[in-house]
């Protein structure tokens, strides 16, 4: 089994979405500047006996062009270059999209679930909790703007194809999802058993960063339940001492530098 690092392009943002409150006015410094600062955005690609699986598909390549509303272009504004669209760093690895077999979407925010209509042969599964809520923010208003961090076209899957999870779930030898809601009501982060790495844990975004993690945990500026958030960390972290694992941080630029970017790999 083999796994890739695809990179998906960055993000860029005020710091106090990752870390919440990490810059706060006081009385002798009302007005302090905010840290404004790049976010990788990235994928994984397992090539494994059970077929080529995806986790996450990242950002639409047109998000600044319309496809996203704007008052997230504003907040989050995305950057890639050619080489960084998921067509091309999937053919790094030699794979087409129409040779992926199973996609896993950790949520459906719009920078994890952005490409999928490309893979058109694969199964796909979400998170139960994650998908209903995204659906009823969509039934609930016209307004893309009223979506938060979700995309109505990115939720379009053909029903056949589509798999709830509501758990975790060993969904093929050495390839495990984890349940950790918080940042949203719904989230799968991947757990991966390697021959040779050992057992890699990609938390998505229920884990931006190492100062998320701590500990002490300190909480994202973006979450949906804070109980459910601080739970999730903490079953992270008993999974990483169980297993020996190393936690695969989302949106950690410093981290992101560490590792192997395709064409080179994890086994």
């Amino acid at each position: 089994m083999r796994l890739y690092i695809l990179d998906n392009g960055r993000l860029e943002g005020d710091f106090n979405w990752i870390v919440a409150m990490s810059t706060v006015g006081t009385l002798e410094n009302r007005t302090p500047p905010i840290k404004w600062v790049s976010i990788p955005v990235y994928c994984v690609l397992i090539d494994s006996s059970e077929g080529k699986i995806l986790y996450d598909t990242g950002c639409h390549p047109d998000a600044m062009n319309g496809y996203w509303p704007p008052n997230l272009t504003s907040i989050f504004p995305y950057y890639h270059n050619d080489n960084q669209l998921l067509t091309k760093q999937l053919a790094l690895t030699g794979t087409t999209p129409e040779e992926v077999k199973t996609v896993i979407l950790s949520h459906l925010h719009l920078d994890h679930a952005g490409n999928t209509r490309l893979l058109s042969n694969a199964q796909v599964y979400v998170h139960k909790k994650d998908y209903n809520y995204a659906v009823h923010l969509m039934a609930s208003s016209p307004n893309p703007q009223d979506h938060g961090a979700y995309v109505k076209a990115d939720l379009d899957f053909p029903a056949d194809r589509l798999h709830l999870v509501d758990g975790d779930l060993q969904l093929f030898d050495g390839v495990e999802l984890i349940s950790l809601p918080g940042h949203t009501p719904g989230l799968l982060g991947l757990m991966v058993h390697l021959k040779q790495e050992g057992t890699l844990i990609f938390p998505s975004d229920a884990l931006y960063c190492t100062e998320n993690y701590g500990p002490p945990t300190k909480m994202s500026g973006i979450v949906y339940d804070s109980v459910s958030f601080r739970a999730s960390i903490e079953k992270i972290r008993a999974l990483q001492q169980k297993y020996d694992a190393k936690v695969m941080f989302s949106h950690d630029l410093a981290f992101f530098n560490t590792l192997k970017l395709v064409p080179q790999y994890y086994r």
